[in-house]
């Protein structure tokens, strides 16, 4: 019966199919614990230094450093933090597909776009889709850190500082729940931050060697780890997404191997019906 030898061969490769997505599953489910874990232990630290800056610039007026200060947009620097390898469902996809809209967006009024894509994917797309990629990052691995990083914050802010580019902005993946990835594109650079009458007439730092100096450093740091985190981050999106895309492989093989097996049932019961007829048939004629 070769159609059913066709048909067992196709279940058992589905059957195969199924274990490896199950494990993938199950593999992305424990890397994800660990990625959120890391990824809401670096909020914290973001938080108090966003206060620190928020602290300095109010505490002191009269100084506005350049990475505060809003230029007239000419040209635009975009990272663009993807993730590194697939099979994690729309991840990428929903998110380059805004940044293409923003990208168009600002070219009909024409400001030129830079790209530093961060991940494989990004790397790859701009490579098919063209623009101008300053620079890119590639194998961070599931735990990104500043020192893997580093090529593509030492891109951004140099750009910024020499005056190549009018505005950082960062497109990423943000942590909703297990379920929900969102991407957002937001600006890094000019740092936009609200004037506080409450901190204005409080206590102040103590600076050594001054408050200019102090605030270069917090600035450049706090940029630095918003890119860090974004990565973090990213990782947490990827594994919670690739956990619910292996999920729906896994489902759909178990459905795909019940449906096989029915269709086996109805061609071997054709069979036998077929070969008792013509067992009959055969005796009659005798």
């Amino acid at each position: 019966m070769a159609v059913g030898k066709e048909i067992r061969t196709k279940i058992k490769s589905v059957q195969n199919t199924r274990k490896i997505t199950k494990a993938m599953e199950m593999v992305a489910a424990s890397k994800m614990r660990r990625a959120q874990e890391a990824m809401e232990a670096t909020r914290p630290y973001a938080e108090k230094f966003l206060e620190v800056v928020g602290h300095i610039t109010n505490a002191h007026p009269e100084f506005r450093h350049p990475l505060m200060i809003e230029r007239e947009v000419k040209r635009v620097l975009m990272i663009v933090v993807t993730t590194d390898r697939g099979l994690c469902g729309g991840l990428n996809v929903n998110l380059l597909k805004q940044v293409l809209l923003k990208i168009k967006d600002y070219q009909k009024n024409g400001i030129e776009v830079d790209v530093i894509p961060v991940g494989t994917k990004g790397r790859s797309f701009f490579k098919r889709y063209g623009g101008n990629v300053l620079a890119s990052v590639t194998h961070m691995g599931d735990k990104p850190s500043y020192a893997k990083m580093r090529g593509a914050i030492t891109a951004a802010m140099g750009a910024f500082e020499q005056g190549h580019v009018d505005r950082i902005e960062i497109a990423r993946n943000t942590f909703v729940n297990s379920m929900v990835q969102r991407p957002v594109v937001e600006q890094l650079a000019p740092l936009v931050y609200t004037e506080s009458a409450e901190l204005k007439h409080r206590w102040d730092y103590l600076y050594e060697p001054d408050s200019h100096a102090v605030l270069t450093a917090v600035l450049k740091r706090y940029i630095t780890g918003q890119i860090v985190s974004s990565g973090i981050e990213n990782v947490a999106c990827e594994m919670a997404a690739r956990r619910i895309a292996m999920k729906n492989a896994t489902d759909n093989a178990g459905d795909m191997i019940k449906s096989l097996k029915l269709i086996y049932n109805k061609a071997r019961q054709a069979a036998i019906t077929q070969e008792i007829s013509e067992i009959v048939s055969g005796a009659a004629a005798v």
